[in-house]
């Protein structure tokens, strides 16, 4: 883990500017918990909710970003339309400004805001808000991870078994669910434990603090992801795509540790990784098939 970040960092007034969207979007959601009823519930897609709460908060955020730096782009779960480039020319935000919104429909913790500054290829700043818990993870590219401002970092847990791990459930699409249950069943075997919270960047953020050893999941966004990458590579952690060398951000299937655990924990993930890869072909073939039918 490298030096705490100070105020002639390269981004550091972007990292305060992230905090602060995140406090003030974070407090919104506050005044709210407890208080959806199933009017304000709406489906986005299979099992992928979304409130006016969700909305409000993006709102809030993109606000706060906008007018620190308009000459950026903006890439928000609300907002979000078609396929997401893995680079940019410029800067992206990448924002989730409620992940995990069925755990705070539902009142049950974790669920939080998140905030990834991308700058070309490169992901050089986050944070994550767990809103319920009131802790601020935030980082900048190589200057460490702070908690609520206290310097945090990543486990030193060198044995599997002695490992507690966070994963997430399928629960858009089921293509590859066979390849996870095949993976959890081989975690469950030889780790201490497994945790699935229902909220990935908070997943992340644990991962980065010492909390979890490691993480795995696929199917998930960018926006679930990027900021909670940031954290975890500046606590000392490392991540990689599932399959071995995917994007872990963007496409969507993610393995992430504390270092020390890292070949393990990818080389038990394989069953996920290759079905995850697999039906991704599949669905791209048929997608191919469908178009060259189309123009015939």
């Amino acid at each position: 883990m490298s030096a705490l970040r100070t105020d002639s960092t390269p981004y550091a007034r972007e990292l305060v500017v992230a905090e602060e969207a995140a406090r003030v979007a974070g407090a919104f959601i506050r005044t709210h918990m407890g208080r959806i009823g199933d009017a304000a519930i709406r489906d986005k897609g299979i099992h992928d909710l979304v409130t006016f709460v969700d909305e409000e908060a993006e709102r809030i955020i993109v606000r706060h970003l906008n007018g620190a730096f308009p000459e950026d782009e903006i890439l928000g779960e609300e907002t979000a339309t078609g396929d997401t480039q893995p680079e940019v020319k410029g800067r992206r935000w990448i924002v989730d400004p409620l992940d995990g919104t069925t755990n705070f429909i539902h009142g049950v913790p974790p669920y939080a805001v998140s905030i990834a500054l991308q700058n070309g290829a490169e992901l050089v700043v986050g944070v994550v808000y767990d809103v319920p818990h009131d802790e601020l993870f935030a980082a900048e590219a190589g200057c460490g991870l702070t908690l609520n401002g206290n310097p945090a970092a990543v486990s030193e847990t060198a044995d599997l078994g002695d490992a507690l791990l966070a994963t997430g459930f399928p629960f858009r699409d089921y293509g590859f669910l066979e390849g996870y249950v095949e993976t959890l069943a081989g975690f469950m075997r030889s780790v201490r434990g497994v945790r699935r919270h229902g909220a990935a960047a908070v997943d992340l953020a644990w991962v980065a603090c010492g909390r979890f050893d490691g993480f795995f999941e696929a199917g998930l966004a960018p926006w679930d992801l990027a900021a909670g990458v940031v954290l975890t590579k500046a606590a000392g952690g490392r991540v990689s795509g599932l399959p071995s060398g995917s994007n872990p951000v963007f496409d969507g299937g993610i393995v992430a540790s504390n270092g020390l655990l890292h070949s393990s924990l990818e080389a038990g993930a394989r069953s996920l990784g290759c079905a995850y890869e697999s039906m991704k072909i599949i669905r791209h073939t048929s997608s191919v098939d469908r178009c060259d039918q189309s123009t015939q």
